[in-house]
């Protein structure tokens, strides 16, 4: 393979993770953040708004994010290349059940590589040199999402080609996970709670993280380290004990102004 080849290859996976990057997170802003943000008032979590020179340093520690990002995804279509990637095209190898399957599936399991990761990058010493940078925005936003150090970039980064020695992925599996990575990532920062909650003021979905449980992890580092399920928290007793409290309290305060408009 020559020179030009591999550099084409990493012009359009880079072109195809930043677009994901600027709709996922530039699209949760405008909808979320702007176009709803009068709606939403009554469900925003803090009082204040992150300062834009806060964005503009969080687009561009994601920028190296993206770049790192589309330079495994040049190993990972070089490791198909040689047949060690396992990604298959036709549909029919394997099926459309293993397809939906096999999607879940590593959404789940890449919920477990983060939950673990995470945990050990709070660890004092590792914090400082992989994840101290995504902790600088304390109040966060879905440019939040992508703002990670050189370290903790190729962690998350690293995390596709390792599926993708064991578990075979299709391309619209591929598509459908990068997606909801993305748009989970950025709606998880964005600071409004959009998630639905029962009458008892409970989440709805309540095995799913919510805005206010991530938002809770960038007030108490400690705290709620899942990215899309709550079951790890839960089970390994780093839930924070006012979790459900808090949530409770951003939703009632929709509830009342809908009682009392």
């Amino acid at each position: 393979m020559n020179d030009l080849c591999i550099t084409d290859i990493f012009l359009s996976i880079f072109t195809g993770d930043l677009l994901r990057y600027v709709v996922g997170a530039g699209g949760v802003y405008l909808l979320i953040n702007i176009g709803l943000a009068i709606r939403l008032q009554s469900r925003k979590i803090r009082k204040t708004t992150p300062p834009l020179i806060q964005l503009r340093n969080e687009v561009l520690a994601s920028l190296r994010t993206v770049l790192i990002f589309s330079l495994v995804g040049v190993s990972i279509v070089l490791g198909m290349k040689v047949g060690v990637m396992k990604v298959y095209e036709d549909v029919q190898i394997y099926g459309w059940a293993y397809l939906w399957g096999s999607t879940a599936l590593t959404i789940i399991i890449h919920d477990t590589y983060f939950y673990w990761a995470h945990r050990i990058m709070h660890r004092p010493r590792l914090f400082r040199i992989l994840h101290r940078l995504h902790h600088k925005s304390y109040n966060p936003s879905p440019f939040t999402s992508y703002s990670f150090n050189t370290g903790e970039a190729i962690v998350n980064a690293l995390f596709l080609p390792l599926i993708l020695l064991i578990l075979p992925l299709h391309p619209i599996a591929l598509l459908i996970f990068t997606s909801h990575m993305m748009l989970r990532n950025a709606i998880g920062h964005c600071g409004y709670e959009v998630f639905p909650a029962s009458k008892s003021g409970k989440p709805l979905f309540d095995w799913l993280t919510t805005v206010t449980h991530h938002d809770i992890h960038h007030a108490h580092a400690g705290y709620n380290m899942g990215l899309y399920f709550s079951w790890w928290d839960r089970w390994m007793g780093t839930e924070h004990p006012n979790y459900h409290a808090k949530f409770a309290r951003v939703v009632s305060r929709h509830n009342e102004i809908a009682e009392n408009p």
